[in-house]
């Protein structure tokens, strides 16, 4: 109990009690009439400094105990460096190959396999046209060259409601499923085939 009250006594006498405010001030600390407040911090900036402390002890300890390789940042140089020089392998790759019709029987049945699966529920499947434009005559959208149509293949016509296939299909799938539409499909006879739209190509 002595001790308390010597702490009580020491307290009342480093600090005051203003009379209007009931702030409480810090005796001897008056600059140019202004009075130091001591008042206590509010509890969202004292739980913010414990997070802050949290946050470093466990960052301390993923980094120089367990070696996480997402803070080292040598290990995150290299593996920002591989992914770069991957994509730019990617892009040499894309940029090297050549859109041109293709007339084998193994490209043209993988073409085949891909008109089936995807392209038929929207064009049929002897390509006479649905929901997409008939495919078998000489009226075309956005014209007849095999780089017309691996352009909308790869790109798509959102507003025909053509989807982009880039991300769905590789290159070379977009050329074979295009070569096979230009090779196999043009100029058949479908059984119900859909009016021409577009403008007629010879």
């Amino acid at each position: 109990m002595d001790n308390e009250k010597k702490h009580l006594q020491k307290k009342d006498e480093e600090y005051e009690i203003d009379t209007l405010t009931n702030d409480r001030l810090i005796k001897g600390h008056d600059y140019d009439g202004i009075r130091e407040l001591d008042n206590d911090l509010p509890p969202w900036w004292k739980w913010l400094f414990y997070i802050t402390i949290a946050f470093a002890i466990i960052y301390s300890v993923r980094l120089f105990v367990f070696k996480a390789p997402d803070l080292i940042q040598a290990d995150e140089y290299q593996n920002e460096m591989a992914s770069y020089q991957a994509s730019k392998a990617v892009a040499k790759a894309n940029k090297a190959f050549e859109v041109k019709l293709l007339t084998s029987d193994a490209d043209l049945a993988k073409g085949s396999e891909t008109w089936h699966k995807i392209c038929a529920a929207c064009h049929m499947a002897d390509g006479g046209g649905l929901v997409g434009p008939n495919m078998t005559d000489n009226y075309w959208l956005h014209g007849n060259t095999v780089q017309d149509l691996y352009n909308v293949v790869t790109n798509g016509v959102l507003a025909k409601g053509m989807l982009s296939y880039k991300d769905q299909l590789s290159d070379k799938a977009r050329l074979e499923v295009v070569s096979y539409v230009l090779e196999k499909l043009q100029g058949t006879k479908p059984a119900h085939p859909k009016a021409p739209q577009g403008k007629k190509y010879k």
